[in-house]
């Protein structure tokens, strides 16, 4: 069987929403007959259902499978002795002194045939045995050699590439033997939509501004609770994720402390409010909190080497990185649910919710949006729209020397035209909550007359406006004449 014979592959349970392509590498690299021991490495934040489909991977081919928890290095080999007996069948449960003889038994299973031997969480073991990747990789290099035809299938699981490539790093790294790197990442808004089973645009976007992409905040943390419809949107937020007798309610602030090691988590959670109200410079966010840029960086680096932050440069000033939180129940979280937590705590939740309501569209709805219209330029849009191919979609500040401020586009694609790279396609405006007229098309207008005056080049630039409640009749007739490309929340989530 080819690897990539997925004619001969077991079928994929259908309790597993999504995730096609993950299952057919997995499956595939857990049966490649081909001889040779193999490693492939699997990551993905929290939540994003890696248990679930390793699990699923390890049943469907007979796989060997091992959950890591932090332990005691003692206490882990007892227990992975124990599930090693279990799987085989043996009478007595073997008694090891260090991982390299535990390293050794697992790896006789590919002797005879392809052997799956899935261990999840795999950072968790190496917390309390630092030398178990060089053991691994030591006992790969005695089996390739001693036995070239064993065909021990190895998968580890944790969690950011950062930290698995991290704990491989080094003169015995495992990395340069990986034939297989998978991350598990969220579902695009699109399919978060369909796994919430939500057909309203406008109420998907609001639900993605809270949740996100993660597998697991529908099922465990919210025990399946999704919003019956549009009008149910605030109900459902004050019973899940404003609800202390719910597990969502903990869920962001339980991100930080699992994600990494912070010298300052005060100030961690500081640089995340001040992100989520609107400053995304780290001098802007210095400014914000009367901190040192130099400790203001520093989160900022350490935070976005977690995954927990973006960073991306100004569509017009390179060297200005503009940061965005990457998890949005955590923006959420900073934004809505943070600076009312003592409210929270004394009061009905839908008092509450009421008063911040409009905290959530201007700070958390309404910049998601944004992001949002950034991805489908990136994702969905046809080559048409735009007159070449899309690559890039950020946000672009110009300044206006004659009013004294600046301009902010909040969807700046730029891409690949003629077999140029880098041409700017589009300039746009996104609007949450606004029905964008003449005015918008305007400001647009006057974007773009700065743009040229910097030296820009806007020959190719589709003006473009993006609106979550609709467009102005003036707009509308803009558009019919060719002047201006209008988005609404259909097109987002249905069109290209």
């Amino acid at each position: 069987m080819s690897p990539s014979d997925a004619t001969a592959l077991p079928a994929r349970p259908d309790r597993i929403f999504d995730r096609a392509d993950e299952w057919t590498d997995l499956v595939a690299f857990a049966q490649d007959p081909r001889p040779g021991p193999t490693l492939a490495l699997v990551s993905g934040q929290r939540r994003q259902g890696k248990t679930f489909l390793l699990e699923a991977v390890s049943r469907a081919t007979d796989g060997f499978y091992f959950d890591g928890q932090a332990a005691a290095e003692a206490e882990s080999l007892r227990r992975f002795a124990e599930r090693l007996a279990a799987h085989t069948g043996a009478e007595s449960v073997p008694h090891w002194h260090g991982w390299d003889e535990a390293a050794q038994a697992l790896l006789v299973l590919g002797d005879e045939r392809p052997a799956p031997v899935i261990i999840d969480d795999f950072p968790e073991l190496v917390g309390h045995s630092p030398a178990l990747p060089s053991v691994l990789h030591a006992a790969f290099a005695r089996v390739h050699q001693e036995r070239p035809h064993n065909r021990t299938r190895l998968i580890l699981s944790g969690a950011s590439p950062a930290v698995i490539h991290r704990l491989f790093a080094g003169p015995s790294s495992l990395h340069g033997l990986a034939s297989l790197e998978l991350a598990m990442r969220p579902f695009g808004f699109r399919k978060a939509a369909r796994f919430w089973g939500i057909r309203a645009p406008r109420l998907a976007v609001q639900v993605h501004a809270v949740v996100g992409g993660t597998p697991a905040y529908r099922g465990d943390l919210v025990c399946d609770d999704a919003p019956a419809g549009p009008d149910d949107f605030d109900a459902w937020v004050c019973r899940t994720v404003l609800n202390p007798r719910v597990p969502l309610f903990w869920e962001a602030r339980h991100l930080l402390e699992q994600e990494g090691d912070y010298a300052d988590r005060a100030l961690c959670h500081s640089v995340l409010v001040a992100i989520a109200g609107g400053r995304s410079t780290p001098g802007g966010i210095a400014d914000r909190l009367g901190a040192s840029l130099h400790d203001v960086s520093h989160v900022l680096a350490v935070m976005h080497k977690h995954g927990l932050l973006y960073g991306e440069p100004d569509a017009f000033r390179p060297r200005l990185t503009r940061y965005r939180i990457a998890e949005p129940l955590l923006a959420f979280e900073h934004a809505v649910a943070w600076p009312h937590r003592a409210a929270l705590e004394q009061e009905e939740a839908p008092a509450v919710w009421r008063r911040i309501r409009p905290v959530f569209d201007a700070t958390v709805a309404a910049p998601h949006f944004a992001q949002l219209c950034r991805d489908w330029a990136t994702q969905y849009a046809v080559w048409d729209t735009f007159g070449g191919e899309p690559t890039t979609a950020v946000r672009g500040t110009v300044p206006d020397p004659e009013e004294g401020t600046r301009l902010d586009a909040e969807v700046v694609v730029r891409g690949m035209a003629d077999g140029r790279p880098g041409v700017l396609l589009s300039v746009g405006l996104a609007r949450w909550n606004e029905i964008m007229d003449a005015p918008h098309l305007a400001r647009l207008r006057r974007i773009l007359a700065l743009l040229t005056a910097s030296g820009e080049d806007i020959g190719q630039v589709v003006p473009a406006c993006y609106s979550g409640v609709g467009f102005g009749p003036e707009l509308r007739a803009a558009e019919a004449k060719g002047e201006v490309l209008l988005i609404g929340t259909d097109r987002l989530y249905h069109g290209d």
